[in-house]
C-alpha cells in the first residue's frame, strides 16, 4: 500500500514539540546470568470494523468545536455567536468523521496509521483553535501559506488520479502485450563457471612497503613495470583457463568441479559460488551476456570476457509462464508506461523562463520553477522480476559483473 506524502507531513509537522523518548537499553545476549527477555506480544486483532460508524472514537476536551455558520436575515448584521467557556468545550469526532479525514490523506489505512493519526489531531485542533483567537487566520502570511499548500495538494489529488486512470488496463491490453512479448516471459535455469580475471596475490609485508619509498624514480618505474608484466601474464593465464576449463563443460563434465578448479587457480581464499541459476529472465543477466539465452538446451555458451572476469553458462531448463502466472506483472507494467506518457505530457505542457539576474544561472536540474513537485517514481518495467535469486547458505555467488581482485 503506498502511503500517501500528505500523511507523512500530518504525521511529522508536530515532531518537533514532542519530548524525545529515553533511549531503550540495548538488548542483552542469551548467556550465563542473563536472563532471555520474552519476544514481544502480537498485536491484538482490528476490531475497528465492529465500531458504529456514529460513535465516537476521539473527545477533546477543553477545545471547542467550530461555530455554526448561520445566516442572518436581510439587512440585519449577524450577531456573534454565544462564547462557551474552555472548561466546558469538547470536540467529538466520530469515526465517519475521523475516516474520511484518513481516506483523503491516504487510501487504507492501516491500524498502526490511525493510531499515529489520532495522537496528532488533537494537537493540530487544540493549537488551530488558539491560533484562530489569536487572529493568526487573518495574516497575510497565513494567507500565502494557504495558497500554496493549496497548489501542492492540487498537484497531488491530480497525481493521484492520473494513477488511478493508468490503472484501468482491460483484459484485452493484457493479452496483446503477452502475446507481443513472449521472450519476456521465458523462464530459465542455468549453469555457470566464473573465471576470476587475474590471480589473488597475497598481501606485501611491511618491510616490502619500506623498500619502496627508498627506490629511485628509475627504479620505481621498472619496478611498476615488471608488476604490470606479472599482471598481463597471469591475466593470460587466467584467460587461456577459461578456455579449458569451457571445453571441458562441452565435453560434459560437471560445472561444479569445474568452478572449484577455477577458484582455486585463482588462489581465492572464498567459498566457490553456485553454478546453479533458477528461474532466470532475459533481464536477469548484463546486456553482454543476453547472447547466453538464445542457445539450445544443453548447449554451452562460448567464453565471454568482461571486466570482472570470464564467464560461460549452460542451458539446462527453459520454459514459458501462461499469461495467468503473469497477468498481475503485465498490468503493472502497463500502468507504470501510461503513469509515465500521462506525466510527460503534462510536464512538456508548460515552459517556463526566469530571470537569471534574479536567480543565477540555472543549475543541473534546468530552469527554476520545474521539479518542485516531481512525478511520481516509476520503476523500469523491463526489470521485473529481479534477476536471481540468491545463493543456497554458506555459498557466495560473484554479482553478474564481479569486479576483478586487486592485487596487492
Amino acid at each position: 500500500m503506498r502511503k500517501s506524502w500528505l500523511l507523512c507531513v500530518v504525521l511529522g509537522t508536530l515532531a518537533w514539540g514532542q519530548a524525545a523518548p529515553a533511549a531503550p537499553a540495548p538488548p542483552q545476549a542469551a548467556g550465563p546470568g542473563n536472563m532471555v527477555m520474552p519476544q514481544a506480544p502480537a498485536a491484538p486483532p482490528d476490531m475497528s470494523a465492529s465500531v458504529p460508524a456514529t460513535a465516537a472514537v476521539l473527545t477533546i476536551n477543553g477545545v471547542c468545536p467550530p461555530a455554526p455558520k448561520t445566516p442572518a436575515a436581510s439587512g440585519t448584521p449577524a450577531k456573534p455567536a454565544a462564547k462557551t467557556p474552555p472548561a466546558d468545550c469538547k470536540t467529538v469526532i466520530t469515526k465517519a468523521e475521523f475516516e474520511k479525514l484518513g481516506t483523503a490523506l491516504a487510501t487504507n489505512l492501516t491500524p498502526q496509521q490511525k493510531k499515529q493519526l489520532a495522537s496528532v489531531l488533537p494537537r493540530f485542533l487544540a493549537m488551530s483553535s488558539e491560533a484562530r483567537k489569536k487572529g493568526l487566520d487573518k495574516t497575510p502570511r497565513f494567507e500565502e501559506t494557504i495558497r500554496f499548500a493549496k497548489m501542492q495538494i492540487l498537484t497531488n489529488e491530480l497525481q493521484r488520479t492520473i494513477q488511478e486512470q493508468a490503472a484501468k488496463i482491460p483484459p484485452a491490453d493484457v493479452e496483446s502485450y503477452y502475446k507481443e512479448h513472449p521472450e519476456t516471459f521465458e523462464q530459465y535455469t542455468l549453469e555457470r563457471v566464473f573465471i576470476p580475471r587475474t590471480k589473488q596475490e597475497e598481501a606485501k609485508e611491511d618491510d616490502d612497503k619500506d623498500k619502496d619509498e627508498k627506490l629511485t624514480d628509475e627504479q620505481q618505474k621498472a619496478k611498476e613495470a615488471a608488476e604490470k608484466t606479472k599482471t598481463d601474464a597471469a591475466e593470460a593465464e587466467m584467460s587461456k583457463l577459461a578456455d579449458t576449463l569451457r571445453a571441458r563443460a562441452a565435453a560434459g563434465e560437471e560445472f561444479v568441479k569445474l568452478q572449484n578448479e577455477a577458484f582455486t587457480a585463482a588462489g581465492m581464499k572464498i567459498e566457490s559460488p553456485t553454478v546453479t541459476l533458477t528461474k532466470v529472465r532475459r533481464t536477469g543477466l548484463p546486456p553482454a551476456h543476453a547472447a547466453v539465452f538464445d542457445l539450445k538446451q544443453g548447449e554451452v555458451s562460448p567464453v565471454i570476457h568482461d571486466a570482472g572476469g570470464h564467464y560461460f553458462y549452460k542451458v539446462t531448463t527453459k520454459d514459458e509462464q501462461s499469461l495467468d502466472q503473469v497477468k498481475d506483472e503485465i498490468h503493472s507494467t502497463l500502468q507504470n508506461q501510461r503513469t509515465r506518457d500521462m506525466m510527460e505530457k503534462l510536464n512538456n505542457s508548460y515552459k517556463v523562463d526566469t530571470n537569471e539576474a534574479y536567480f543565477g544561472p540555472p543549475g543541473p536540474g534546468g530552469p527554476a520553477g520545474r521539479g518542485m513537485v516531481p512525478p511520481p517514481h516509476i520503476p523500469n518495467p523491463r526489470m521485473v522480476p529481479g534477476p536471481i535469486p540468491p545463493p543456497p547458505a554458506k555459498q557466495q555467488a560473484p554479482p553478474a559483473e564481479p569486479q576483478a581482485p586487486k592485487p596487492n
